[in-house]
């Protein structure tokens, strides 16, 4: 009864009018609905996938949305299914390495008492979001109208609560429900917004952009793990530059990086300014030529220049060495950025090695140069110092060169090119003290009459 209901459903419309076919959506999402469909529960395929493939773009992911509870789609798959979360309880079934999403439809949280379920704090940020309800109320509960769509492959429909279709059409991004509400209930949809605007080139709606100013402060609510994922979402999705740009005009970068802001002038030209944009960029390209990219080479740009200053007042204050200087910095550094976003330790590692090779990059003497190359970062470590080289000029850009030249050379190039950078730059020498022959001390008169 409620399917036939569906079919009339002024919500409705046939898939086939809109480009969309069974064809064009994951085997395995089908799969999942197919299954969830014979078991006697609703399941469709929804969001980002649907909104993606109606602006002819490659989904990344498939999700499927279903009545089911997520305990009764882990009896339905067994093995095959595991539940993740707890503020949003979800299934995740796995086929290898690709995982279908499965999430239960949620409902309103009023006039809800089982805290169990449904929680909040006192911001109106969601805690606990475990509220089932039916497909229309979780078209209500989803966060932008252009997510808010849902596909049946069995009847071939697509189904639009909130006119998402239309507003995809004219390239708006319009929240559901009311902005400062929903802002409040997970602040990440400010995040959110920003990326679709960046990824999906379109505009927020007046009502939707109205209020990020006021709540951006919001955020810093948000566990730094959370923020950090969000992050790499962000600024690795292809368009990091014009995201970078929309994350500075809202004030919600400042949210995500504290510690850069005292490197930031009003003219918005300084080193570390310059860095973020170069390094957004080549991010941007290598994404473009489909070649891999590493989130730890991003935030090692992000902060070189903090860090250089730190080392300096670490040397020039606490009259450290460059070697002591460089490993007190990188601490302090990495604490800072960690604070706000926790970066795993996988990737932290990475930040200092990168680091610490620029100093090894000075070192074209003898056969350091092999070794230095030799290192596992030695190309993101190189990557680096030519950025640099770029802002900085002078020596920095004869550095670079030269270890360009060097990595394309032979060994006998290598080694002609080593010599000829031991004439010109001559290693300095060490300084040798003569050890001075002590006096031998007056030994104690011995009383022999003793």
């Amino acid at each position: 009864m409620q399917n036939a209901q569906r079919l009339q459903n002024k919500h409705a419309i046939k898939a086939t009018q809109l480009g969309i076919n069974p064809r064009m959506i994951s085997k395995n999402a089908l799969a999942v609905v197919e299954k969830l469909n014979r078991n006697g529960y609703e399941a469709y395929i929804v969001g980002g996938c649907l909104r993606d493939l109606l602006l002819n773009k490659n989904p990344k992911d498939f999700d499927v949305a279903t009545n089911a509870r997520p305990e009764q789609i882990q009896a339905i798959f067994q093995r095959q299914c595991r539940l993740v979360g707890r503020r949003f309880r979800l299934a995740h079934i796995m086929f290898g390495r690709d995982i279908i999403e499965v999430a239960t439809f949620r409902a309103n949280h009023t006039n809800i008492a089982n805290e169990n379920a449904s929680k909040q704090s006192d911001e109106g940020m969601l805690l606990r979001d475990n509220v089932y309800g039916t497909l229309e109320q979780d078209a209500e509960r989803r966060d932008f109208t252009v997510n808010a769509l849902y596909y049946s492959p069995k009847d071939n429909l697509i189904f639009d609560y909130f006119n998402g279709i239309e507003d995809l059409k004219s390239g708006k991004l319009r929240l559901i429900g009311d902005p400062v509400t929903r802002y409040q209930e997970d602040p990440v949809r400010m995040l959110r917004a920003i990326r679709f605007m960046a990824k999906l080139d379109m505009f927020l709606d007046k009502p939707s952009e109205k209020p990020i100013h006021e709540l951006a402060y919001l955020l810093k609510n948000i566990p730094p793990a959370r923020l950090f994922d969000e992050s790499l979402k962000l600024l690795q999705c292809g368009f990091g530059v014009k995201t970078y740009k929309l994350l500075r005009e809202y004030h919600l970068f400042e949210q995500l990086f504290p510690a850069l802001m005292p490197y930031f002038t009003e003219r918005e030209d300084s080193f570390a300014e310059r860095m973020i944009m170069i390094a957004l960029a080549s991010t941007d390209e290598r994404i473009a030529d489909k070649l891999r990219i590493n989130p730890a080479f991003l935030f090692a740009a992000f902060f070189w220049y903090p860090l250089r200053e730190k080392v300096e007042i670490l040397k020039n204050e606490g009259g450290l060495n460059n070697h002591d200087a460089y490993a007190l910095a990188s601490n302090e550094i990495l604490d800072l950025f960690c604070a706000a976003l926790a970066a795993p330790r996988r990737h932290t590692s990475v930040i200092r090695d990168i680091w610490f090779l620029q100093l090894q990059l000075l070192k074209r003497h003898g056969n350091a140069p092999e070794k230095t190359m030799g290192h596992p970062k030695f190309r993101a470590a190189f990557d680096l110092i030519a950025m640099r080289a770029e802002i900085e000029g002078g020596e920095t850009i004869e550095l670079s060169a030269w270890w360009h030249e060097y990595q394309l050379s032979n060994g006998e190039q290598r080694n002609m090119l080593v010599k000829e950078q031991d004439k010109n730059h001559p290693k300095p020498k060490k300084k040798f003290y003569r050890s001075r022959k002590r006096k031998p001390k007056n030994k104690p008169m011995v009383n022999n009459h003793l």
